[in-house]
């Protein structure tokens, strides 16, 4: 116990203001990294790879093992290139959100305020009406991230967005009622665009686990883009919205219209934009939770 005391002791002798720096940075980074990765399938792998680091380390630190201390150090290599491979979908998304936090958000005037204010309500109304006569629906909000590539894959309508519009695309068995809608700038780009399907596997471990394509791919292209994804049911009829990866679901229509708008309020916060855009899961909870 003294030996532990006296090197700790002169370790802390030895720290200055650079080696606090040096510490605070890499803290920094391994903090972005768990951040980027949480509930995702690439957390569990990284506590298994983290579990593995720590049993083979003890296992050729106290035993002596020579053929095995061999083969992890021969393996370690590359394991450590193989890991941009498994976690390369979540270092495509962290980076993609780096590169938004550099980019300015322009000022929104009060007319383009007000008419997306009316979007959103058109939204709103036709997500309570589809849900009412149990119709399905998938209803994609573009926000910073180009859809353009989705778009291309669907039916292009350029259209102003009104309930009776949402209501007849989505009419069962209707030529564009299987796919989802574009919804860009105020406007109804495109219509019966094929989503990506989410791999995560949260909606595998919900109690409920009667969800279908809409929702898969609802929180798929909410995990590859920063799109808002509004999804009715069509067999319970119910309104869920996903973002970021993440799913809300058995929402009422004045919650959802609450969400969307704090999603597009102007932002009025003392935290910076970037900041806000490095770290949208962190801010997006807390507006969820003022608006309930």
């Amino acid at each position: 116990m003294a030996d532990f005391i006296s090197n700790l002791l002169f370790v802390f002798e030895r720290l200055n203001w650079l080696s606090v720096l040096d510490v605070l940075l890499v803290a920094g980074i391994f903090f972005l990294l768990l951040y980027s990765v949480r509930d995702t399938q690439a957390m569990s792998l990284l506590r298994g790879l983290i579990f593995l680091f720590v049993l083979f380390t003890l296992l050729t630190s106290l035993v002596a093992l020579p053929a095995f201390s061999w083969l992890v150090s021969a393996a370690l290599p590359a394991l450590l290139l193989s890991i941009p491979v498994i976690f390369a979908p979540e270092i495509r998304r962290t980076l993609e959100r780096i590169g938004r936090a550099g980019t300015l958000m322009t000022a929104s005037n009060k007319a383009r305020t007000v008419h997306m204010e009316q979007t959103l309500q058109a939204i709103v109304s036709a997500a309570a009406r589809l849900s009412a006569r149990q119709h399905g629906a998938l209803i994609i909000l573009q926000r910073l991230d180009s859809l353009e590539t989705y778009i291309d894959a669907g039916v292009r309508m350029e259209a102003q967005v009104t309930p009776e519009l949402l209501l007849q695309v989505f009419f069962p068995n209707t030529p564009l009622h299987d796919g989802a809608v574009v919804i860009a700038d105020g406007k109804l780009v495109a219509a019966a665009c094929v989503m990506p399907l989410s791999s995560s596997g949260i909606l595998n471990r919900s109690p409920e686990r009667q969800m279908g394509l809409r929702h898969r791919a609802a929180l798929g292209i909410s995990e590859a883009t920063d799109a808002i994804a509004v999804v009715v049911s069509e067999e319970t009829g119910s309104i869920a919205i996903a973002h970021s990866g993440r799913m809300i679901r058995g929402i009422d229509p004045d919650r959802l219209e609450n969400i969307l708008m704090a999603f597009y309020r102007p932002l009025n916060s003392p935290q910076p934009g970037w900041i806000r855009r490095l770290f949208p899961r962190l801010f997006s909870s807390r507006e969820k939770e003022e608006n309930d």
